[in-house]
């Protein structure tokens, strides 16, 4: 067999192919080595990080918002605000015509005032009853001190007629003389009487006199204050100077106007929406999590929360307050009927209430409904 005639030529042709066969062997170490990195990365974000952690994109921002209603019913004064625009707790909202429940504090202020007046007269009017009362009482003595008299007339008319009577058989005295004496006896026996019917006029006219004291004082018994007529007209004075108060609408906290629907002129009733108060610094966020990320959510867990209305640079910090009694399906008008042959399983998700920091919405204010990314820390 004839040897190869050019050695050099050969071992310059095999050269090249081992260079390129040893960087394929490096690249596929290299790519071996990335990927094995990447994949312990994963397990290793998996086990420390992200079982530790629960996000969904399927979260909205609510708020407990005031439904802004009149108290009373009236025509509209003025209207002071107008939708999206930022209020502050006591600011005026409406107002009503006031002329009418003027006039309703007016005439209340009235009627107190004859109140007042009335317990003054009837307690002036015990003064008088008492004396009354005393007046009576001297009435009592003197027909007492009458029947005194008249039971001494008695008694003298009744022995001069039982002298006269004893002498009579004897022809000592005559007709004339026992006739005098039988009707002097008679008008003494009577004076008596008139005496005792004096005596128990006198006391019932003294015990009518003391119910009159007794029924005034009564009346006046206790301070003005506590007089029941008089409390009766304050309190209808009160709830006069109440209604007048609500003729103006004030915000009950810091907030944006939405749905504004009453105008100037109109008259509303008591009870009827015209307005809704949005509160800014007061917001949640009701985020939809799978019921297989629930195991372990629990109340107080830390979370994180982005908006995709400042995007990822702005991160909101909340807290996990509450989960929902139900499913939506659960308590929708026409819930979902499972119980079917054509059933197919739907992975249900349930709202985990999260309460924001009121120093981050002051930085950052939030809008009623817009969506938001939620992540909560489970771990702990």
């Amino acid at each position: 067999m004839a040897d190869n005639p050019n050695p050099q030529l050969e071992a310059s042709e095999e050269t090249p192919q081992r260079t390129l066969a040893q960087r394929r062997k490096q690249w596929l170490t290299i790519l071996a080595a990335a990927v094995i990195g990447v994949a312990l990365l994963v397990t290793a974000y998996h086990f420390l990080i992200g079982v530790r952690h629960v996000s969904t994109d399927n979260a909205y921002v609510g708020a407990d918002t005031a439904q802004i209603t009149p108290l009373i019913a009236g025509p509209v004064e003025t209207v002071r605000v107008a939708n999206t625009q930022i209020v502050h707790r006591g600011d005026i909202l409406v107002t009503i015509d006031p002329a009418d429940f003027q006039i309703a504090v007016n005439r209340a202020e009235a009627d107190l005032a004859q109140a007042e007046r009335q317990f003054l007269e009837t307690r002036a009017t015990g003064g008088a009853l008492q004396a009354q009362i005393n007046a009576r009482d001297s009435d009592i003595q003197r027909a007492q001190a009458e029947m005194v008299a008249a039971q001494s007339a008695y008694d003298k008319a009744r022995v001069d007629l039982s002298r006269r009577q004893s002498l009579a058989k004897s022809g000592a005295v005559s007709g004339d003389e026992l006739t005098s004496a039988t009707n002097a006896f008679a008008a003494a026996q009577a004076q008596l009487a008139v005496a005792k019917a004096g005596i128990a006029q006198a006391r019932a006219n003294r015990a009518a006199a003391s119910q009159n004291y007794n029924a005034n004082q009564a009346l006046v018994q206790g301070s003005m204050e506590s007089n029941p007529d008089v409390a009766s007209a304050r309190s209808k004075l009160d709830s006069a100077k109440l209604d007048l108060s609500r003729t103006v609408i004030r915000a009950p906290f810091d907030g944006v106007i939405a749905q504004r629907n009453v105008q100037v002129g109109q008259r509303v009733a008591a009870g009827t929406p015209i307005m809704t108060v949005v509160p800014l610094n007061n917001m949640y966020v009701d985020a939809n999590f799978k019921e297989g990320q629930l195991k372990k959510v629990r109340m107080g867990q830390p979370a994180r929360l982005t908006a995709d209305l400042y995007g990822n640079s702005v991160v909101y910090h909340g807290t996990v307050v509450g989960l929902a009694g139900g499913t939506g399906s659960a308590f929708a008008i026409i819930p979902a009927q499972n119980a079917t042959g054509n059933w197919i399983k739907v992975v249900q998700r349930l709202p985990v209430r999260i309460r924001l920091d009121p120093a981050e919405l002051r930085e950052h204010p939030l809008r009623v409904g817009l969506s938001m990314d939620t992540t909560i820390d489970v771990g702990g």
